[in-house]
């Protein structure tokens, strides 16, 4: 597979791992909801920093990612430095697209506009870090829809979105909703009493001599006249098939019979829920520049944002690529518009931004959101509007901020570290997946098991299922309605639980006492093993002290790692 070289390339795929963790601090809460259990989450700081510091809790559970980056177009924007070379630029998207990566599910998609300028670049450097093969289209959007008079030599109607999953053969996107211009279509001209229907052609692209069983006559019921398909595009069906859709009267001749050839009744209620999407999104469908400037103007009093997105733009991405209670991530939140869409099409989302445009215009174009606004596709979705009779309730996010580093220099951890933040970054070292402390047993060091397998369930809309250890069964998660493939057994190749010794998770706050591992800690420990789905896996122990001699540990099965020396995520 080719892939790009530029200027410091080597250094670049280190950045991401040389980047520190760091804490995110509550600044304040809005909207409504408890302030703890708001899954909504508007970061203000730097992207790269940012995105690390989501990784212990959020590696692998983001189910779609837009962004729409700096396209370095060599001009100078008021909120954003979009003038650096291209080698600069490939730096700087290069390790922010692994931690994209990383956070992404493996049944997610991610979502990006370019323009021509680095478009083709961006592909393949994507190419590289997502895989070649998990490429899905580029999708051509009509950002403007009348020719540009002063430009220099083509009028330039379009932007690039970029479009790669995480692993093709588990993700499919959503059909989109038939508009009411395509539902009109359906109508009832023989008053069938099976209800409104549409004809479709009832030829193939198949010539006599390449299908011969497909060139027969066809008699006209109306006026008794066969008719063959044309020698170059013979009939789509067989003899056989063709005298059952006359038998159940699916063959249309015209009213009167008037037709030259049949054609093929589809009732409404007989094809697929939605339409195919495509790879070009004119305006008209999704919005276009304009749109989208008069949508911030409208929530703004101090002008503008100079490069939004049309809300309809972001509508049609999450339609394809999410359900309601998804989790969405733009970490190029720019005015707001991913957020706002997706807060407003019942998605959980998170928007990262640098500047201070993240105060001046995120922030107040999300409380708006909350408190209703009508504005972008407000209408189109029913927001602001109540259920059931019962008052609206625009639900809340909160405002966040990059704290301190979780660990310092020398190693030490920032004392405001508690055993749950601990605890994530932990079990994302030893998994590479998000710590939920549902895995756990609350109030205990106990914090999961984690089993590896060679194979496990995969649906074909893209959502992963779970497997049982035991059986081959399937469990699907999600809506219910997803086609399962078939999967082989899977074959355990480790189990093991993990613990931490933190804080004084035993009711001890001594260093001396519940954090490190001593034989009375260790019988606890054991006990609470016992009680496990399965006692026989693997114990791996992290503490600040080990008392116990090598021989002891093995004989306990318990491998023990040091706070904070074997906490390699620092």
């Amino acid at each position: 597979m080719p892939t790009l070289d530029w200027l410091h390339r080597a250094a670049a795929f280190s950045v991401a791992n040389q980047v520190p963790y760091r804490l995110l601090e509550t600044v304040s809460h809005h909207g409504s909801g408890d302030e703890k259990s708001t899954d909504n989450l508007l970061i203000h700081g730097d992207n790269l920093e940012a995105l690390k510091a989501l990784m212990p809790f959020y590696r692998g559970r983001i189910k779609c990612i837009f962004i729409d980056p700096p396209y370095n177009t060599q001009s100078a924007f008021e909120h954003y430095d979009d003038k650096l070379e291209h080698s600069q630029w490939l730096s700087m998207m290069l390790p922010r697209l692994e931690l994209l990566r990383d956070l992404l599910s493996e049944d997610g998609s991610i979502w990006v506009t370019i323009d021509d300028n680095e478009a083709h670049y961006l592909k393949v450097l994507m190419d590289e870090v997502f895989g070649r093969g998990n490429f899905v289209a580029n999708v051509m959007w009509e950002k403007k829809f009348s020719p540009q008079n002063d430009a220099h030599q083509l009028s330039i109607n379009h932007d690039h979105v970029l479009v790669f999953a995480k692993r093709t053969e588990l993700w499919r996107p959503k059909l989109l909703p038939r508009s009411s211009k395509q539902l009109g279509n359906f109508k009832n001209p023989d008053a069938d009493a099976r209800g409104d229907w549409l004809s479709v052609d009832y030829t193939c692209a198949k010539t006599r001599d390449e299908r011969p069983n497909l060139y027969y006559p066809i008699r006209n019921p109306l006026t008794g006249k066969e008719v063959l398909p044309s020698p170059t595009r013979v009939w789509a069906y067989d003899r056989e098939s063709t005298q059952k859709n006359q038998d159940a009267n699916l063959l249309f001749w015209g009213v009167k019979g008037e037709n030259e050839r049949p054609r093929l009744k589809k009732f409404i209620d007989s094809v697929q829920a939605g339409t195919v999407p495509t790879t070009v999104w004119r305006h008209d469908e999704v919005g276009n520049n304009q749109d989208a400037k008069k949508e911030v103007l409208a929530l703004e009093s101090s002008g503008a944002f100079t490069t939004p997105k049309p809300e309809r733009l972001i509508q049609r991405v999450l339609q394809l690529a999410t359900n309601p209670g998804d989790l969405v991530l733009d970490s190029f939140l720019g005015s707001g518009t991913t957020a706002a869409v997706a807060h407003k099409m019942g998605r959980r989302w998170i928007g990262i931004e640098m500047g201070e445009h993240a105060l001046t215009h995120c922030l107040p174009r999300l409380q708006k959101v909350v408190a209703g606004e009508q504005g972008g596709i407000s209408a189109a979705v029913g927001w602001g509007q109540g259920k059931d009779g019962q008052p609206f309730d625009g639900g809340g996010f909160r405002l966040a901020r990059l704290g301190a580093p979780v660990f310092g220099p020398d190693g030490s951890i920032d004392p405001g570290v508690r055993f749950a933040t601990l605890a994530a970054y932990i079990w994302q070292q030893e998994t590479a997946t998000a710590w939920d402390a549902g895995q756990g047993t609350p109030g205990t060091p106990y914090l999961g098991m984690h089993s590896v397998f060679d194979s496990g369930l995969r649906l074909l809309d893209g959502r992963q299922g779970l497997i049982s250890p035991e059986t081959s069964a399937p469990v699907p998660s999600g809506s219910g309605d997803s086609e399962v493939t078939e999967s082989p057994a899977p074959t355990l190749r480790s189990r093991t639980a993990y613990y931490l010794l933190f804080n004084g998770i035993l009711g001890d706050k001594r260093p001396a006492g519940g954090n490190v591992l001593t034989h009375a800690v260790l019988q606890s420990l054991l006990q609470l093993h016992a009680a496990t789905p399965h006692p026989d896996a693997l114990l791996v122990v992290y503490g600040e002290a080990c008392r116990l001699g090598a021989a002891r540990l093995a004989q306990a099965n318990v491998v023990f790692k040091h706070i904070p020396y074997d906490v390699k995520a620092r």
